[in-house]
């Protein structure tokens, strides 16, 4: 039996995807979270093989989560399930220990097979969107995504230096730098392009 935990914070496509992996005779989902710091929680309990999880999800993302199971060496194996169809994203998930990459609008018959696949040890990414990862390589600094994320969320340096514990001249030079790699004209403008390669 492969046991699933999913996390999701759209409660309908929480109870769809549940529903799905339960009609498979080899999965079982052993537990369901609306955010990341829940799915942390629970993951402790639950003893998951596999951690389904959306990319976007209040209190903790599920990059930062398959981040934090990498960190702490969990055994479980992360799926993300996504809208996303950007290049930046697979990477980024990929860097933060993901063994999958799956989009929402996938046929799915898929998402068991990749949780088949991610649970044998292999990878189960969409190959196209494989391809795009690598020609489309996020030119941003973590530091820098971070400032970024920040500025794109309208929040002045004064008040993102505040919040990073930086000095102002220092998340402007932060600023400065991702907005001359992402090739935009002011912060505002960096942000969106940063957003849309799916490097925030």
């Amino acid at each position: 039996m492969i046991h699933v935990l999913i996390a999701e914070d759209q409660g309908m496509v929480l109870g769809a995807l549940a529903a799905l992996l339960e009609l498979e005779p080899d999965i079982e989902v052993v537990g369901r979270a609306r955010d990341g710091r829940e799915a942390l929680d629970l993951i402790q309990t639950a003893k998951p093989d596999v951690v389904l999880t959306d990319i976007e999800m209040p209190r903790m993302t599920g990059l930062e989560l398959a981040a934090e199971l990498k960190r702490r060496g969990s055994p479980a194996r992360v799926v993300i399930l996504t809208t996303f169809a950007r290049g930046g994203y697979l990477r980024r998930a990929l860097d933060a220990g993901a063994a999958g990459y799956l989009l929402k609008d996938a046929p799915a018959e898929r998402l068991a097979e990749a949780v088949r696949r991610v649970h044998a040890g292999l990878r189960a990414v969409d190959p196209e969107l494989a391809a795009a990862a690598w020609e489309d390589a996020d030119p941003l600094t973590d530091r820098e995504r971070q400032v970024l994320r920040l500025a794109g969320e309208g929040r002045s340096s004064a008040r993102i230096a505040a919040e990073l514990h930086l000095s102002e001249g220092t998340v402007r030079n932060y600023l400065s730098e991702a907005i001359s790699k992402v090739g935009a004209g002011n912060r505002v403008e960096a942000a969106r392009i940063a957003r849309q390669k799916g490097w925030l």
